[in-house]
């Protein structure tokens, strides 16, 4: 069965929304580490022309006021501030990264599954970008840092089933970076949260993947300039002799 084709065109505008993860600090020697900018990079080296990339990571931030964090986070939340961190710029392509500090909170599931549903339908109501969603990201450090001391792996699992779930119910990708991780210990920094480099190309990698997997668009560039080779001619015409065409099926009418 073919798969679906969830963009077919390149990406003009990328925003992350996200914790601290996504705003990077002093665990890395640079901001060109950040997964967010890995996903950037990998897509801009596809297109043929550049995307714009806004990172709207805050750290120690929540997903809203009703997370047990809240009062203790860097505010404002993502559900105060996602109309003019994200809308006002009109995506299209949406990366929405949060759980680990509401998780690390206690944050009823629930309540954190209805304030991401609410900001995955605003957007989308607003300015109709493709979703994406990323599971909590791995970590070790689980005493430390109150009132970001309440989680557990068991509390990760449960929740990143909630986000798997919200997913498939309002048609986002999921890009599973607690899996890409892999209880790594060697990929995340001595603070036990947040991913050291290699943790953060490991994240930024398996994002890539669920977009480039899933969006032809991020490959127009790369057909356009295949297409005319000898080497392609040549084995389109080894196909096509065969019976064993070449089917474009992914591009649009």
């Amino acid at each position: 069965m073919r798969p679906r084709d969830w963009w077919n065109k390149p990406f003009c505008r990328m925003v992350i929304l996200g914790e601290s993860t996504v705003e990077g600090g002093g665990w890395l020697s640079s901001p060109g580490e950040r997964f967010a900018d890995i996903v950037a990079k990998l897509i801009n080296e596809c297109q043929s022309e550049p995307m714009e990339y806004i990172n709207k990571g805050i750290g120690a931030n929540a997903i809203s006021t009703r997370s047990p964090g809240y009062e203790s986070s860097a505010k404002p939340s993502a559900m105060e501030r996602y109309e003019d961190d994200v809308i006002a710029h009109n995506p299209d392509l949406f990366l929405l990264c949060y759980g680990l500090n509401d998780m690390r909170a206690a944050m009823p599931l629930d309540d954190f599954i209805d304030d991401m549903r609410t900001i995955i339908l605003d957007v989308r109501g607003a300015c109709a970008p493709l979703i994406v969603l990323t599971t909590i990201y791995y970590m070790n450090g689980w005493k430390s840092y109150p009132p970001y001391d309440k989680g557990s792996v068991e509390l990760t699992e449960k929740h990143n089933a909630a986000i798997k779930q919200l997913g498939e119910d309002e048609d986002c990708l999921v890009s599973d970076v607690w899996e890409a991780e892999a209880f790594a210990d060697w990929a995340i920094n001595p603070d036990g949260v947040h991913a050291n480099k290699v943790g953060n190309l490991l994240v930024g990698n398996r994002v890539f993947e669920a977009i480039a997997n899933n969006c032809s668009g991020v490959s127009v560039a790369t057909n356009r300039r295949d297409m005319p080779t000898e080497w392609t001619r040549g084995t389109m015409k080894s196909r096509e002799d065969v019976g064993d065409p070449y089917d474009p099926w992914w591009v649009s009418e």
